[in-house]
């Protein structure tokens, strides 16, 4: 997960960014845990990928 993301986002970055989360919601989807923790890990992870695709204009 990344620390901080804010409006001034290097989209330079943007491609290994969004390699390394989309890693990491998919490791922490494929442990199954329906715990809080877990679910507020993952919703984060999304929030962070949806904000460097809007932010970058990246399109899935």
């Amino acid at each position: 997960m990344l620390d901080n993301l804010e409006s001034r986002y290097d989209c330079a970055n943007s491609s290994e960014d969004l390699h390394q989360l989309k890693q990491e919601l998919a490791s922490l989807r494929g442990q199954g845990s329906s715990n809080l923790e877990a679910q507020e890990k993952i919703n984060r992870l999304e929030n962070q990928i949806s904000f460097i695709m809007n932010k970058c204009d990246i399109r899935s």
